[in-house]
């Protein structure tokens, strides 16, 4: 997979950018027990998440397979939560990519992650994804509400890698010979 240098996805309200290790004190703010529970599993300690960010960059730098966003707010571009299009995933198809999300709690309920997963499709489109996935937990209620907003479709539950039963949610994705409109 060839790697496109991405600046900044932007819909006039939500951005993303590329992770990496200037949003540690951000991150490390930001998370909470929502956040641990239903996308880390764990709290973030200072070393483990600067090893990860620079992993990230590494990812960017490299082309993936994992292509790991900011989610972006308002004027100053505030780090709103994280956003990751994960390509070559052992339990998809090739031609489909997973989405994993998370944002921080003064973000939520106000329809920045659903933006994001829009722009997160018009990124996988463009790097040739023929379709998206959503994975999460029965009770993570606000994650199917946010596939459902932007235009997935409900599947038949999975047993996950670990033995969990996840929801699983996917969106074809349409491809147009241009660049989204959403890129600067």
């Amino acid at each position: 997979m060839v790697m496109r240098t991405v600046m900044r996805l932007d819909d006039g309200t939500v951005s993303l950018t590329p992770l990496g290790p200037d949003d540690l004190e951000a991150h490390l703010a930001g998370e909470d027990e929502e956040l641990v529970r239903w996308l880390s599993g764990g709290p973030a300690d200072r070393d483990g998440l600067l090893d990860y960010l620079r992993a990230c960059e590494r990812m960017w730098i490299e082309g993936g397979p994992m292509h790991n966003f900011g989610v972006r707010c308002g004027p100053e571009a505030v780090l709103a939560g994280t956003m990751d299009v994960q390509f070559d995933q052992p339990y998809l198809p090739p031609g489909e990519v997973n989405l994993s999300y998370g944002l921080y709690p003064a973000w939520r309920g106000r329809g920045v992650a659903t933006r994001a997963v829009v722009l997160a499709c018009d990124y996988a489109t463009a790097l040739g994804a023929e379709a998206a996935v959503i994975r999460c937990e029965a009770a993570n209620r606000r994650s199917a509400a946010v596939a459902e907003r932007a235009g997935f479709e409900p599947l038949e539950p999975r047993l996950a890698e670990d033995g969990d039963l996840l929801d699983w949610y996917r969106r074809a994705l349409i491809h147009q010979d241009r660049t989204p409109s959403a890129w600067t």
